[in-house]
């Protein structure tokens, strides 16, 4: 007896595009790793902040953010922040901490705030936690002649944002800068919802690299999931 096919639970993602960083070539390549989900619908929304009020915000479960600059007016503020926290799930790239930074709530939500960046550059990633939902199906890669440990670094060619960051967030994956270690991607509660960011996306190149893709599409099953946030059981990171 063949078993019965497993029921896949319908979401709707807001995917929403605006500012700088070509996100006009970026958006259209985030909305094909969101499709691939399984479940997933997708909504892309150019410029319109005010699909951000509460009416218009409310049927989506996930609202993925590739934004830069710009400010919310109360309604849009109120909208998204107190529906991220009612439940829904928020997923930001690059430009998402240097977004809205006139709201404070905003910046509490997503756990940090651009401040610097040097000039875009080749730079290592190290995940630090790749038990974590959002990391686990990423693969390493083992050296010859090496015990069979997988590593677990990439380089990446990207904007390296530097973030003044919550130190409560959870962080997946490091980088470092002149003797310091940066988060690159992290999670976070907030209120019932959950957040994943992640400094990568400053260019479509990069968007298109196969780290990219398995770290937003980590991030965007998770956080669109239907599980509460569950509090990892160590931090293996200290922000510097």
């Amino acid at each position: 007896m063949s078993e019965a096919p497993k029921r896949v639970t319908k979401r709707r993602v807001l995917l929403f595009g605006r500012g700088s960083h070509q996100w006009e070539e970026s958006c259209p390549i985030l909305r094909r790793y969101l499709k691939t989900i399984p479940g997933y619908e997708v909504d892309y929304v150019k410029e319109d902040l005010d699909v951000f009020t509460a009416e218009r915000i409310e049927p989506y479960n996930l609202i993925v953010l590739f934004n830069t600059g710009g400010q919310l007016t109360v309604e849009q503020k109120r909208g998204l922040v107190e529906g991220v926290a009612a439940g829904k799930g928020f997923v930001g790239c690059h430009g998402a901490a240097d977004s809205f930074r006139a709201s404070p709530e905003y910046l509490a939500m997503i756990g940090g705030e651009f401040q610097r960046h040097p000039a875009t550059r080749e730079f290592i990633v190290s995940l630090t936690d790749n038990k974590h939902p959002v990391t686990k199906d990423i693969k390493g890669y083992e050296v010859k002649d090496w015990e069979p440990w997988p590593i677990f670094e990439y380089k990446v060619y990207d904007e390296q944002y530097l973030l003044d960051s919550d130190p409560r967030v959870h962080v997946l994956a490091t980088t470092t800068f002149r003797g310091s270690l940066w988060p690159v991607a992290w999670v976070k509660p907030w209120g019932q919802g959950k957040v994943f960011y992640t400094i990568l996306g400053h260019h479509p190149g990069v968007v298109r690299e196969e780290f990219f893709k398995q770290l937003f599409i980590g991030g965007a099953k998770w956080a669109g999931g239907k599980q509460p946030y569950r509090k990892p059981k160590t931090d293996r990171y200290d922000i510097i």
